[in-house]
């Protein structure tokens, strides 16, 4: 062969995304396909459910109207007036206990650091139900004689503060450090005290930022305050849980339950949109 002659053409192979008559998707029908699959499946699994639950049985065991008014109004002035109670005494125990604790991790001093950095280790690791125990039996052995101002509702208050205490002094830990430093140095060189600088100018900065998480913790809260029933409360110091549960065994049947996690859900829902709220507002101020 010369060098003028050219060698015979070969047939091009065609690649599977060029083959002719067919045209690759784009990037957005693709997604476009994928997300159709995806509310194929879940329409489908909303079908197949609905079609081979057993409604009347569920309907017999969950939904007895008369069983659930048989309920109001002592489920809402007795058993959710109780829990409400529980959380805002808890809470405020928490938020107290958690400020102290926080300053202390802040401190220069060293021994209040390890005592502080020690609690939040422990309670916060520790399943909130061994602290209702712990509260409940291991308080009353180990000082006999002696009992919690407020009975029940202050080894509530007790239990659920010293946990959410270990979570709150984190989250006002970081508030207070997510203060520009600034704000202490300009409040100094006015002839405020570091004390006073704190509580005044920095402290309320700080509420700002981590008011979505502490409203969170106090969703949290309120359904830990069915840990109660470990404590061995009186009829008239029940809450939801406990209303729901013994009414379910004298009727043999799941309604009060249901009535009673429905009763959850009109306070934790609210609480929920407010901490979205806040957050998106936190969100807006930076932007």
């Amino acid at each position: 062969m010369t060098d003028t002659e050219k060698p015979p053409l070969q047939p091009e192979r065609l690649q599977p995304g060029n083959q002719p008559g067919k045209k690759a998707l784009t990037r957005r029908q693709k997604r476009r396909l994928s997300r159709g699959i995806q509310y194929a499946v879940f329409v489908a699994a909303v079908i197949a459910f609905a079609v081979m639950a057993d409604w009347g049985r569920l309907q017999n065991q969950f939904a007895q109207a008369d069983i659930a008014e048989r309920m109001f109004p002592d489920v809402i002035t007795l058993a959710l007036r109780n829990t409400v109670l529980y959380t805002v005494t808890g809470f405020a125990v928490g938020l107290a206990l958690g400020m102290l604790i926080a300053l202390m991790r802040l401190s220069s001093v060293g021994p209040y650091r390890w005592l502080a950095g020690i609690y939040v280790e422990i309670f916060r690791g520790l399943p909130a139900l061994l602290i209702f125990i712990f509260i409940g039996v291991a308080v009353p052995l180990a000082f006999p004689g002696t009992e919690i101002v407020g009975g029940t509702y202050g080894q509530v208050a007790l239990a659920l503060g010293l946990v959410a205490a270990a979570y709150m002094a984190e989250t006002i830990r970081a508030g207070i450090q997510a203060v520009p430093k600034g704000q202490m140095e300009a409040a100094r060189s006015l002839g405020f005290s570091p004390a006073r600088a704190m509580v005044s100018i920095i402290i309320p900065q700080a509420f700002r930022i981590i008011l979505p998480p502490l409203t969170n913790e106090l969703v949290l809260l309120f359904k830990d305050s069915s840990l109660v029933l470990f404590l061995g409360v009186t009829l008239e110091e029940r809450e939801l849980s406990k209303f729901g549960r013994d009414l379910a065994s004298q009727t043999a049947n799941s309604t009060p339950i249901l009535v009673a996690g429905l009763c959850y859900l009109l306070i934790t829902i609210p609480l929920g949109f407010l901490v979205r709220r806040m957050e998106a507002k936190a969100q807006e101020a930076v932007k």
